[in-house]
């Protein structure tokens, strides 16, 4: 399994290069956007989106692809490397588990549970992970630029979190 260190979002030290096959016999070749462990798997037209939203936010590191098929395309493992203690607990409607240790955090559900983000801890920030909630969050501009480039395999959601 493939993790941040334990405290910062980051790459670990790794001694070779992630590799990525992609051969018909293994399953479809991955989309512009995958999960992968504790990262993401995302095509080139993924990263040039990411980046040119919000640069800060976003970290990579190149993959080494292969195809069976001849030239393969290149992909990159990402990090959404911005935390962000964004959740207005006074105005948030939520539970919290494990409270008081470094295991914190808030849970819910679409039923009954609402976030209210902070808008002045945001700032300019497009993309994020909201602190104790293991969420990444991303801005209209994100998603609108994600649509435009007509990337694949993405999934946009959480109706339950307020920003603005």
């Amino acid at each position: 399994m493939l993790y941040s260190p334990r405290g910062k979002r980051s790459f670990p030290p790794l001694l070779e290069t992630p590799r990525l096959l992609i051969a018909r016999s293994l399953g479809r070749p991955p989309a512009d956007w995958e999960p992968f462990h504790d990262f993401w798997l995302v095509s080139d037209r993924m990263k040039n989106v990411l980046e040119s939203v919000d640069r800060e936010g976003v970290a990579f590191l190149r993959c080494e692809t292969r195809s069976l098929r001849g030239e393969a395309p290149v992909y990159w493992l990402c990090d959404i490397v911005r935390e962000l203690d964004v959740i207005d607990e006074e105005k948030s409607n939520f539970k919290v588990l494990e409270d008081g240790t470094d295991f914190r955090r808030y849970v819910g559900t679409a039923m009954d549970s609402t976030f209210v983000f902070r808008e002045e801890v945001i700032g300019s920030a497009h993309i994020f992970r909201a602190r104790f909630l293991n969420k990444v969050v991303c801005s209209q501009a994100m998603k609108d630029a994600c649509k435009a480039a007509g990337l694949k395999g993405l999934r946009f959601g959480n109706p339950y979190i307020n920003w603005g």
